[in-house]
């Protein structure tokens, strides 16, 4: 099942795509007064939990038959499936990227001193710690934002870089949770775009306290089209993506290589943590999935379009 947030008059709403991808169901609209608290945001619904759920589904089976309160995807305006997420944890567990963009942040130093680029090469093999553990950062989750929109170059950066990310979204809360019961605390994923001022992180990063103006910055989170429940993704490694750049497919990859599962990283946050309904857990770039690893950054003007098989296309054009 695949659940956007859209925009509506009177304001956001909750809706589901239809099974043949051309229309939304207003969830709240159809269910004619029944629950509908757990229907008013994409939040409640997942706080909502298996009841809410199956509300969602028998609506949306009942207006795909009817063709009642739906209205063509073509002529909606998607937001973030969760606007304004509880917590936002991104993830390093593709060891292509772990070893690669070491050696693209070497080479932007040289630039930016004016020195040559050197050759070097990615090191054999990742970083102990990478191994050991699932390894994160906090992001803002105040910089979200939907598909389909201009993205604001952040004045203070002259390398703007896109992130190939999937994201699991959270269904239950919860502390030390075993890994017998992980799964059950996922409702879904989304595709997420980590944009990053690669000369800004570069510079921060040497302060040994991970990313912040790098990549926290207005609509700098970017996700959807919407969230696919897991049910729908009954295998998360066997997935393959591709980024596009203005039409050109610039990479293509796959989850398969995963260091760490998201079920792995809920049972490590959550080691006397409390996790919460609508965090977002992204997995960190696929290995070869941003410019960093290739040295090539953003242009203003480029249209990016993320790509997940089964999930669906996040594109945005770079303002």
């Amino acid at each position: 099942m695949k659940l956007a947030t859209y925009q509506a008059e009177g304001g956001e709403r909750i809706g589901a795509i239809t099974p043949d991808g051309q229309f939304v169901v207003d969830l709240r609209a159809a269910a004619n007064g029944v629950n509908q608290g757990v229907l008013s945001s994409m939040l409640a619904l997942i706080e909502g939990g298996e009841a809410a759920l199956d509300l969602a589904r028998a609506i949306t089976e009942k207006a795909s038959r009817t063709g009642d309160h739906q209205q063509p995807l073509s002529e909606t305006k998607l937001l973030a499936p969760i606007p304004v997420p509880p917590q936002i944890r991104d993830f390093s567990v593709f060891p292509g990227h772990v070893r690669a963009a070491p050696v693209g942040m070497q080479k932007l130093a040289a630039q930016l001193r004016g020195n040559p680029v050197p050759d070097v090469r990615p090191a054999s093999d990742v970083p102990p710690v990478y191994r050991q553990q699932p390894i994160y950062y906090i992001t803002n989750r105040f910089s979200v934002i939907g598909p389909d929109e201009t993205v604001k170059w952040p004045a203070y950066s002259a390398c703007m870089d896109f992130e190939l990310e999937l994201a699991a979204v959270l269904w239950k809360g919860g502390k030390d949770i075993n890994r017998k019961n992980a799964a059950s605390h996922i409702f879904g994923y989304t595709i997420y775009n980590d944009f990053s001022a690669r000369d800004t992180q570069l510079t921060e990063m040497q302060g040994m306290l991970g990313p912040a103006k790098g990549k926290s910055f207005d609509m700098g989170n970017a996700m959807g089209p919407w969230i696919v429940t897991r049910d729908e993704v009954p295998d998360v490694r066997a997935l393959k993506a591709s980024v596009r750049i203005n039409g050109e497919t610039f990479v293509s990859g796959a989850c398969s290589d995963m260091l760490h599962d998201f079920e792995d990283m809920i049972v490590y946050v959550s080691r006397d943590e409390t996790l919460h309904a609508g965090e977002i857990f992204g997995s960190g770039t696929l290995g070869g999935g941003c410019g960093l690893e290739h040295f090539h950054f953003l242009s203003r003007g480029d249209f990016v379009e993320l790509e997940f098989e089964t999930i669906g296309v996040l594109r945005h054009t770079i303002g």
